[in-house]
């Protein structure tokens, strides 16, 4: 049993579980007019998206790296390819709604605060991405 590899694999599904359970939290809660305590709650959720997008990033690497299958499987394969540019993208997309939060989180806490239509966009491209990854993995692993 290569535990090593188990517990990676392990991490990198529960990084995966964290981003798409943050992203939809996210778009139930976001509404087009919120006071900053419910952005402080977003902010909080958002940090769990993060913290699940470092998790996925680096267990992914030592998989893709390290252990597991050699590093020319996945580097060779032009579906992976497509895989790590679709997880750029959502990094990309995920830093306006970030800043967004951080920012309009301070302040008084019944301020009411307009959301920029955008965000919400930028969220259901984040989890149209994040919902295609795992087939991608799939088929990826298939070879």
């Amino acid at each position: 049993m290569d535990f090593p590899f188990i517990l990676t694999r392990y991490g990198h599904f529960l990084g995966i579980l964290a981003i798409a359970s943050a992203l939809v939290s996210e778009h139930l809660l976001i509404k087009e007019r919120m006071s900053r305590k419910e952005l402080r709650r977003l902010f909080i959720v958002d940090g769990i998206y993060g913290f699940g997008a470092i998790l996925a990033l680096t267990c992914g690497l030592i998989l893709w790296l390290g252990i597991g299958k050699p590093a020319e499987y996945y580097s060779s394969n032009g579906l992976f390819h497509v895989k790590l540019t679709l997880f750029v993208i959502m990094g990309l997309l995920s830093i306006a709604p970030t800043l967004f939060f951080r920012r309009e989180s301070k302040g008084q806490p019944d301020e009411m605060v307009d959301v920029p239509k955008r965000l919400v966009m930028f969220l259901r491209m984040e989890l149209l991405i994040v919902f295609i990854m795992p087939l991608l993995g799939s088929l990826i692993a298939w070879g």
